[in-house]
């Protein structure tokens, strides 16, 4: 069953009116349980913390009673401040797609199913911020909402965890160190059917990547009835109209970035010397190979060499600085998959020298086979 196609692109607004995180649920349901040491005043999850052990921060065994905290961030609109005026910092973007669904089929013609996809930034009140960017208050988000028939949904959800999982895969993630956990009954938000949490073994646990949720047709039966506005479509088929059901992915891009760097980083010894290397598949690489001299006498001929390159649109570097082996290691820090080094001998034979970042190993090729040694290797 096909799920990447058909898809077309939103960027919401950043923030919505109250009657919008009304409608959609956010203001009554958007919330999380926390408690306070008495003692030291630290602020905690009840979620994360054992309230029947003492504080990790003072030892003190003396809580608050726990109570609900609202994460969305509250804002006024306009210059007036009253009831009126209240509006919230988007806490997902995927709210922007709902009020807009009707606008999207109307000026992309699109028909189901169909997706909608949205990156942007998302904004949450978070009581504990911590690990690094694994939870922040102001974060950037990718989401995708799938629109279809009810009785597909449950096929368009299973397709859509087996695609996320591909997606990992394809990005170099190590797939021993990713599962997907199913949600239970009393887990799941007050709009899923049904929810799976695509989990990365980070250092400190098992935590939540990305959600993909079946959220049956609450969204936009919500905005409708808050709206009073008709968000069915008409089947011509069927000679029906009807509210499409909605399968969502949901991606962290911080927690992804912060995933690939957990998942890549290696410390290994080479020539006796601890090296730091980052494995980073070639596809993602923010660098895909490093253009080296020898010497300073073989500057000129590589820099044409490199430039050829660099005029593909391709990521590339140029290094001349240092010894060769300093330049290999700096190569190998940043996660580029290959160096590419122009030597005594490039002149007279017509080839580089070839080093793998993972193996260290090397290897003569033809200048004239770069491109296509170089373009296969991206392609893996």
């Amino acid at each position: 069953m096909g799920t990447q196609e058909n898809i077309v692109f939103l960027e919401g607004a950043l923030l919505g009116s109250h009657d919008v995180w009304k409608a959609s649920g956010h203001v009554d349901n958007f919330n999380d349980p926390m408690v306070d040491c008495l003692k030291c005043k630290h602020r905690y999850r009840t979620d994360e913390i054992d309230l029947e052990k003492s504080c990790p921060h003072c030892g003190n065994k003396d809580w608050t009673q726990p109570r609900q905290f609202n994460m969305m961030f509250q804002t006024q609109l306009g210059a007036s401040s009253d009831n009126s005026s209240v509006a919230y910092l988007r806490p997902e973007t995927a709210q922007a797609i709902f009020v807009n669904f009707k606008n999207v089929i109307s000026t992309t013609r699109v028909k189901m199913p169909f997706g909608i996809a949205q990156i942007g930034k998302a904004f949450r009140n978070e009581i504990t911020p911590k690990q690094f960017l694994f939870r922040m208050r102001e974060f950037e988000q990718m989401e995708i909402e799938w629109f279809c028939k009810a009785d597909d949904a449950l096929a368009y959800f299973e397709a859509w965890c087996q695609a996320r999982k591909e997606f990992y895969q394809s990005i170099g993630i190590n797939t021993d160190k990713i599962r997907l956990r199913q949600h239970a009954t009393d887990e799941l938000a007050h709009y899923s059917t049904a929810c799976v949490d695509v989990e990365y073994q980070f250092p400190f646990g098992w935590k939540e990547l990305e959600g993909i949720a079946h959220r049956g047709n609450f969204d936009l039966t919500q905005h409708s009835k808050h709206s009073g506005k008709d968000l069915a479509i008409y089947d011509e088929e069927t000679k029906q109209s009807y509210i499409p059901t909605v399968v969502e992915c949901s991606v962290g891009v911080d927690r992804l970035f912060l995933t690939l760097l957990f998942d890549a980083y290696y410390e290994d010894v080479v020539d006796n010397e601890t090296r730091i290397v980052l494995r980073l598949s070639p596809t993602i690489a923010p660098i895909k190979a490093a253009f080296l001299p020898l010497t300073k006498k073989q500057i000129e001929p590589m820099h044409k060499i490199y430039s050829s390159f660099k005029k593909q649109g391709l990521s590339v570097q140029f290094d001349e600085s240092g010894s060769i082996g300093k330049r290999y290691r700096r190569q190998d820090e940043i996660g580029t998959p290959v160096c590419f080094t122009y030597d005594f001998d490039s002149e007279t034979d017509n080839c580089v020298t070839v080093r793998n970042r993972d193996t260290t190993t090397q290897e003569r090729i033809s200048i004239d086979s770069l491109d296509a040694y170089l373009q296969n290797l991206l392609s893996k």
